[in-house]
C-alpha cells in the first residue's frame, strides 16, 4: 500500500466522504469503525471504482486500549500510515447530571483517548520519518461552552488546544496538525445525540463539502479550519469574544433545547 491513510469512523458521514476524497486522489486507505459491514460495503465501493486498496479494521475505539491495538494491527500487516485522520466521535443531549454516565464516559474515551492514543502511536513513526499529516475532526462547539452538551463541547475543545498544542511541537519538522471545526453537518449525528431536533440543526452543511475543506486543509498544513457554519452562526462565533458569558451560555442552551 502507498500514500496510505488511516480514518476512524470512517463507516459514514464525513469520515465515509474523506476516505472517498482520498481514494479519488489515488490515495490507499486503513479504514476503521464498529461496522464491518458498513466497512467492507466502502472498501468495494473504493476498490471497485479507484485504484486504491483498502485495508478494514473493526474496533470500538471506545473500548480502552483499543487505539494502541489499531496500531499493532496495522504494523503487523506491515503498513506505514502517512495520513492519519481521527475522525470517530459522538455527542449527546441532556443535563450532564440526568444522563446516563456511561454514555459521556464513552464519549470521552472515544472523543479523547482514542484520538490521543492514536496520535500518541503513529506520531512517532512520521517523525523519524519527518514527513506526515494529521487531521483531528473537532467541532466549533470547542470554541465554546455547551450547556445540554456539557461533555461533547468540552471534549471538542480538548481536540482543538490538543491539535493546536502539538502542531506547534512540530513547527521544525515537515509533519503538520489540522483541526476541522466543522458546524452542524447532515450526518447520523444529529439522530444519534438527539441534535436533529434542535433548533441548531435547522440548517445543517452537507458532509461532502465539509470533508472536502478538511481535507483541503490538511494539505495545507492549516492549523485550524471551519466548515458548514451558515452566516448567522459564523458572526455568532466571530462575536463570541465581545459577549458577556452568561448571555452566550444562555443563547447556545436555548439552540440545543429539544423541541
Amino acid at each position: 500500500m502507498k500514500n496510505v491513510a488511516l480514518i476512524t469512523g470512517a463507516s459514514s458521514g464525513i469520515g465515509k466522504e474523506l476516505a472517498r476524497i482520498h481514494a479519488s486522489k489515488g490515495g490507499d486507505l486503513i479504514i476503521v469503525a464498529r461496522s464491518r459491514g458498513k466497512l467492507e460495503e466502502l472498501k468495494q465501493e473504493l476498490e471497485s471504482q479507484y485504484s486504491t486498496q483498502v485495508m478494514v479494521i473493526e474496533k470500538d475505539l471506545a473500548q480502552a486500549g483499543a487505539g494502541r491495538e489499531v496500531y499493532d494491527e496495522v504494523k503487523e500487516a506491515g503498513e506505514q500510515v502517512d495520513f492519519l485522520i481521527n475522525n470517530a466521535g459522538f455527542g449527546g443531549v441532556g443535563k450532564f447530571h440526568e444522563r446516563e454516565w456511561q454514555k459521556d464516559l464513552d464519549m470521552i474515551n472515544l472523543n479523547i483517548v482514542a484520538l490521543t492514543e492514536l496520535t500518541r502511536c503513529f506520531l512517532p513513526d512520521m517523525v523519524k520519518r519527518n514527513r506526515g499529516k494529521i487531521l483531528n475532526v473537532s467541532s466549533t462547539a470547542s470554541l465554546l461552552p455547551g450547556p445540554l452538551q456539557a461533555v461533547y463541547y468540552a471534549t471538542k475543545a480538548y481536540v482543538t488546544s490538543f491539535s493546536n498544542a502539538i502542531a506547534e511541537e512540530l513547527h521544525d519538522t515537515n509533519i503538520t496538525v489540522t483541526a476541522l471545526m466543522p458546524g452542524a453537518t447532515e450526518t447520523s449525528f444529529g439522530s444519534v445525540s438527539g441534535m436533529d431536533k434542535t433548533e441548531m440543526f435547522k440548517d445543517t452543511a452537507n458532509p461532502e463539502t465539509v470533508a472536502k475543506d478538511g481535507y483541503q486543509a490538511m494539505l495545507d498544513g492549516k492549523l485550524d479550519v471551519i466548515s458548514g457554519v451558515p452566516f448567522v452562526p459564523r458572526m455568532m462565533l466571530k462575536m463570541l469574544p465581545f459577549t458577556p458569558k452568561k448571555m452566550m451560555l444562555s443563547q447556545v442552551r436555548k439552540m440545543q433545547e429539544i423541541k
